[in-house]
C-alpha cells in the first residue's frame, strides 16, 4: 500500500475478510470436524498408500471468492479450503502430473458438504470413469476406499447437503506410481529388518529404522537440508530388481538410488530430477549389499522423509533404466493459428468495433479493483486502425502485433485511471500497455497513465504534439512509481503528483512536474538535469540495454516474437525513424504453456530446445523450472504468473548467455521457498558481456492474496546481468500479511559481477532489501520503502544497528555506482522506529552514490542517515531529505 501524503486523505485500511453470517453460524461444526479430521486423516494416511495429491495443480468448476480457490484443498493445510459457488455441480479435480493407481479418497469436509456426488479418474482430463458415487454423503471426514487409474482425479459434486457451495478442507488422493515389478523379481522385500543408517533424522522419533520396520505408520525424517541419505545394509550381496518409495508429504525432488558393495564406493543405478513424491516404484537392475537412497533436492521445505524404503530381490531387466520422460508430450505449436489460452483475445481490423467495446468493459469492469484474484488477460491488435477505449484494470495486458507500435493505431485511448481508490493511484499494479499508438479523440488532448508498480508503458506512441500525458489521476490523490522505455510522446509529459518515475530511451516533446526523483536516462526532451527540486536526474545515455522481445505477426499472417538486439551507449526509441536491430523466431520455437500445464512438461519442452510463451493465469509449479540453453526466450501474456507451490524455487537459470524473460510475475506459495529466482548457480563465474541474461518487466510478490513466504526473492550468480524494470514486493495488504505471516528476509541478492539494473523496485522485506556481493555493479533508479509493520524496535534490528539498510554494498566490494535513489519509511505500529540508515556501502574511491532522497511519509518513523553515517534525519517536521554525492 502506498503511504499518501498530506493533504490527502489516508487510504482505507486493508480489507479484511469478511465473516459472514454463514461462517458465523457454522463456525462450531466446521471447528470440531477440522479437529475429528486432523485426527482421523493422521491414522489413515499411516495405513493407507501415501498421499499423492498434495500440491499438485488443482482447478475447479468455482470458487466463493478468491480466498477459497482450488489450490486450498491440497495444500496440506487443514486450515484452508476450497469453496465452490453455491450452486449444482461443481468440481475440484487435481492433476497428479503422471498417471497413478488411486487406492483411496479422503475428503475432510468443511460444515458444506456434498451430499450427493461421484469421485472420477481421468487419463486426459477429458473423458472420465466413475470409481465412486454415492448419494447419502456424511460430510465430515469420509474415507473412500477405492479402485481406479488415472492422471486426473475429480469430485463432481450434484447435490449439496445445505444451501451454501461444496467446501473442502483437504481433497486427498491416495495411491502409487509405477508398474508392477520385472519378470523374476521377488515379493518378499529384503530390507525389512536391515540395519539402517542415515546422514541425518528430525529426531529421535524418525529414525532411519523405522524407514524398514514394516510398519507404515512410522518413518524415517531427515533434517531440513540438502543433501540427505539413507542407507540399508541387506547383509550380503543380491541381485536388487526393484525399490519402492513410500514418501510422507515431505519428499525428494531430485535423488539417486546408489549401490555399494564396501560402503564406501558408490555407483548410480537410477537418478531423477523429477520426483514425484508419493509411492514410487522403480524397477533396477543392480548387484550389491549396500543401497542408499543419495536426496540432492527436497521438493518442499521440510526434509526427506520416507514411511517405508522397500528392496526387492531376483532377476530383473537386463540394462539399468534410465529416468523416464514425465508430463504431457510437448505440443507444437502452429505459427499461423497459435492457441493461447481462453483469457487473451486478438482483434483485426475486421471485427466490429462494438465487439471490441463489449470485450474490454467486460474485462474492466471484473479487473478494475481485482488486485489480488487470480484472473489474467492479453488483449492484443493485429496491424490496421480501430477506435477503441482501453482502460486497463489489474493484470492486463493491452499490446499491438506490429514491428513497429505504429502499425497499429487505436482511435480512442490507452488509459488507467484510479477512481475506484478515491482518485488515488498508489494501489494501481500489475497492467501494462505496449507497442502499439494512439490517436486521442477529436476534441480531447489528455490521456491518463495514473499508475504505481508494475505497470510498464513501453514501447508506445501518443500521437499528437498538442496532447500530454497525466501519470496522475489529474486533480486528487497521489501515484508511486513507474516506468517508460522505448516509447515517443509527441506532446507533453504531466507527472502531477508522481512522487517517482524512471524513463529510459524514449522521445518526449517535453516533460513538466517533479516530487521526490525522477530519472531520465537516453531520453530526449527530458527537462534539464537538476537535483533537488526539481528532483530531475538526467544521465545523457543508456551503457548496455536490450529491450524486451516481443510478440508480433509479419506480412504473410505468421506470429513471431522479435527480439531486441544489445544497445550501447544508446539514446531515443529503437523504432522511430529507425528499423530496429534485432532477431526474429517463429512462433513455432516456443512451447506454449497454459494454465495446467505440468511442469515436467515445461522442463522437457526446455531441454527439447524449445523457447516459452506463458499464456495469461497463474501457473502452478511444485519444481523449479530449469532453463539450461543458452538464448533462451520465455515470454507471459497478461503478466502470466508462476506460483511456486510446497517450497520450490520458481525458476532456476543455468550459467549460460542470453537467456531472456519478459512479462513475468513470481507468486510464493505458503510454504517457504529458498528463492523464487535464481539466475546462474552459487559460484558462477563465466563472461556473458557479449550477450547477457536479460529480465525485462519480471515482478515478484510475497502474500496479498493469501500467505506467501520466501527467505529471498530473486538472487542473481550470473555475471554481466540486465535488470529491465522489477519489482519485488512483500505485500503490505491485503490477504496473508502480516509482520510473522508473509515473511521475507531480502529481496535482490547479486553475487554476480557486472550486473547493471535499470528501474529497480524493492519493497518491505523484512532485513536487507538489497544486497549486492559483486563488483562493479550498476544501478540506475532504485525504488524502496522499509516495512511497514514490525511491532516494534527490537524486533526489527541488525545486531546493535537500528534496523537494516535498503541496499547494502558489501564491505568487500571496490566498485559500485547507483544513482536516482529513493528509499522511504511510514511504520504504522510504532512510529518510534528508527531504521539507522538507508544506504550502507563501503567508503572508496570506486564506491559512488548520486542523487539520493529519504523520506518519512507523513512524518511516522525516523530513517537517521541517508548513507552510512551521512545525511540528514528524515522524521515528522524535517521528512524529506537530500544528498547529491558520496562520498
Amino acid at each position: 500500500m502506498r503511504y499518501q501524503a498530506p493533504p490527502e486523505s489516508a487510504p482505507p485500511p486493508a480489507q479484511r475478510r469478511r465473516w459472514s453470517r454463514r461462517h458465523t453460524a457454522t463456525a462450531g461444526l466446521a471447528v470440531a470436524a477440522l479437529v475429528a479430521s486432523l485426527l482421523t486423516v493422521s491414522s489413515a494416511a499411516s495405513a493407507a498408500d501415501a498421499v499423492i495429491s498434495q500440491g499438485k495443480p488443482a482447478t475447479a468448476s468455482s470458487a466463493e471468492n478468491a480466498t477459497f480457490g482450488a489450490q486450498a484443498a491440497v495444500d496440506g493445510n487443514a486450515g484452508t479450503r476450497w469453496a465452490s459457488a453455491f450452486s449444482d455441480p461443481q468440481w475440484i479435480q487435481v492433476d497428479l502430473g503422471a498417471t497413478a493407481s488411486v487406492t483411496q479418497i479422503t475428503l475432510n469436509w468443511e460444515a458444506a458438504y456434498g451430499r450427493a456426488f461421484q469421485i472420477q479418474t481421468s487419463a486426459d482430463g477429458s473423458a472420465w470413469t466413475n470409481i465412486y458415487s454415492t448419494t447419502t454423503g456424511t460430510g465430515g471426514t469420509q474415507i473412500l476406499p477405492v479402485t481406479g487409474s488415472g492422471r486426473y482425479v475429480r469430485l463432481y459434486g450434484t447435490a449439496r447437503a445445505t444451501a451454501w457451495g461444496y467446501s473442502l478442507f483437504e481433497f486427498q488422493v491416495h495411491g502409487t506410481f509405477g508398474g508392477n515389478p520385472p519378470t523374476g523379481c521377488g515379493t518378499t522385500n529384503a530390507a525389512q529388518g536391515k540395519p539402517a543408517t542415515a546422514s541425518s533424522t528430525q529426531g529421535a522419533g524418525f529414525p532411519a529404522t523405522a524407514a524398514v520396520d514394516g510398519n507404515a505408520g512410522t518413518r524415517w525424517s531427515s533434517a531440513a537440508s540438502d543433501p540427505q541419505w539413507i542407507r540399508i545394509d541387506l547383509g550380503s550381496v543380491q541381485n536388487i530388481c526393484q525399490v519402492v518409495l513410500q514418501w510422507e508429504a515431505a519428499y525428494g525432488r531430485a535423488f539417486q538410488i546408489q549401490t555399494s558393495n564396501n560402503d564406501a564406493t558408490w555407483t548410480n543405478i537410477y537418478s531423477t530430477t523429477t520426483g514425484t513424491g508419493g509411492t514410487q516404484t522403480i524397477n533396477v537392475n543392480a548387484s550389491a549389499r549396500y543401497l542408499r537412497v543419495y536426496g540432492t533436492a527436497r521438493g518442499t521445505a521440510y526434509g526427506y522423509s520416507l514411511w517405508e524404503l522397500r528392496i526387492f530381490t531376483g532377476t530383473g531387466p537386463t540394462n539399468p533404466p534410465t529416468d523416464p520422460p514425465t508430463g504431457e508430450p510437448v505440443e507444437p505449436t502452429d505459427p499461423r493459428n497459435p492457441n493461447l489460452g481462453s483469457n487473451t483475445f486478438v482483434f483485426d481490423p475486421s471485427t466490429p468495433t462494438s465487439t471490441i467495446q463489449s470485450r474490454l468493459n467486460t474485462i474492466f469492469t471484473q479487473q478494475e479493483e481485482n488486485q489480488f484474484g487470480p484472473q489474467r488477460y492479453a488483449v492484443l491488435f493485429k496491424p490496421g486502425n480501430y477506435t477503441a477505449d482501453v482502460n486497463l484494470g489489474f493484470f492486463t495486458q493491452v499490446a499491438g502485433l506490429g514491428m513497429s507500435p505504429d502499425d497499429v493505431n487505436l482511435n480512442g485511448h490507452v488509459r488507467a485511471e484510479a477512481f475506484w481508490f478515491g482518485g488515488n493511484a498508489t494501489q494501481n499494479f500489475w497492467r501494462a500497455a505496449e507497442n502499439l499508438s494512439v490517436t486521442l479523440p477529436a476534441g480531447v488532448s489528455v490521456e491518463r497513465w495514473a499508475v504505481s508498480q508494475a505497470a510498464p508503458y513501453r514501447r508506445m506512441h501518443l500521437r499528437g504534439g498538442g496532447n500530454q500525458i497525466q501519470l496522475w489521476n489529474g486533480g486528487d490523490g497521489w501515484s508511486s512509481g513507474g516506468f517508460m522505455a522505448d516509447t515517443k510522446i509527441d506532446g507533453m509529459v504531466v507527472s502531477g503528483s508522481q512522487q517517482q518515475w524512471y524513463s529510459r530511451n524514449s522521445e518526449f516533446g517535453s516533460w513538466t512536474g517533479s516530487v521526490w526523483n525522477m530519472v531520465f536516462q537516453g531520453v530526449t526532451g527530458a527537462p534539464p538535469n537538476h537535483f533537488p527540486n526539481p528532483s530531475h536526474t538526467v544521465i545523457p545515455n543508456t551503457p548496455t540495454v536490450r529491450e524486451k522481445p516481443f510478440l508480433y505477426v509479419d506480412g504473410s499472417g505468421e506470429y513471431r516474437v522479435f527480439v531486441p538486439a544489445l544497445r550501447t551507449n544508446s539514446t531515443g526509441t529503437t523504432w522511430f525513424n529507425k528499423t530496429p536491430a534485432g532477431s526474429s523466431l517463429s512462433l513455432s520455437t516456443f512451447f506454449i504453456v497454459r494454465p495446467g500445464t505440468p511442469v515436467a512438461t515445461i522442463n522437457l519442452a526446455l531441454a527439447q530446445g524449445k523457447n516459452l510463451l506463458f499464456t495469461p493465469g497463474v501457473h502452478h509449479v511444485n519444481q523449479p523450472i530449469q532453463v539450461n540453453r543458452a538464448n533462451t526466450v520465455i515470454l507471459g501474456l497478461g503478466l502470466a504468473t508462476i506460483q511456486a507451490d510446497n517450497g520450490t524455487v520458481g525458476m532456476r537459470i543455468a550459467d549460460v548467455d542470453g537467456v531472456k524473460v519478459g512479462g513475468i510475475m513470481f507468486e510464493a506459495g505458503a510454504t517457504n521457498s529458498p528463492v523464487l529466482m535464481e539466475v546462474g548457480p552459487s559460484g558462477s563465474s563465466a563472461d556473458h558481456a557479449a550477450n547477457p541474461v536479460s529480465l525485462h518487466d519480471v515482478f515478484f510478490r510475497i502474500g496479498g492474496p493469501g500467505v506467501g513466504r520466501a527467505t529471498n526473492t530473486l538472487t542473481v550468480n550470473s555475471d554481466d546481468v540486465i535488470g529491465d524494470h522489477m519489482w519485488l514486493w512483500r505485500a503490505d495488504h491485503g490477504d496473508g500479511v502480516g509482520w510473522s505471516v508473509n515473511t521475507a528476509d531480502t529481496g535482490l541478492t547479486v553475487n554476480g559481477d557486472d550486473v547493471t539494473m535499470y528501474g529497480l523496485f524493492v519493497e518491505h522485506f523484512q532485513k536487507y532489501q538489497t544486497i549486492w556481493n559483486g563488483e562493479r555493479g550498476r544501478t540506475y533508479f532504485y525504488q524502496n520503502e522499509f516495512p511497514y509493520e514490525m511491532p516494534n524496535q527490537a524486533s526489527w534490528m541488525n545486531g546493535s544497528t537500528r534496523g537494516y539498510a535498503a541496499y547494502k554494498v558489501n564491505d568487500a566490494v571496490n566498485e559500485h555506482y547507483a544513482i536516482g535513489l529513493g528509499s522511504y519509511c511510514v511504520f504504522t505500529l510504532d512510529e518510534s522506529v528508527v531504521a539507522e540508515r538507508s544506504f550502507e556501502v563501503p567508503t572508496k574511491p570506486g564506491v559512488r552514490f548520486q542523487n539520493m532522497v529519504t523520506v518519512s511519509l507523513g512524518g511516522q518513523g525516523t530513517i537517521n542517515r541517508i548513507i552510512n553515517n551521512t545525511g540528514g534525519t528524515a522524521r515528522r517536521g524535517a521528512e524529506t531529505q537530500y544528498l547529491n554525492n558520496y562520498p
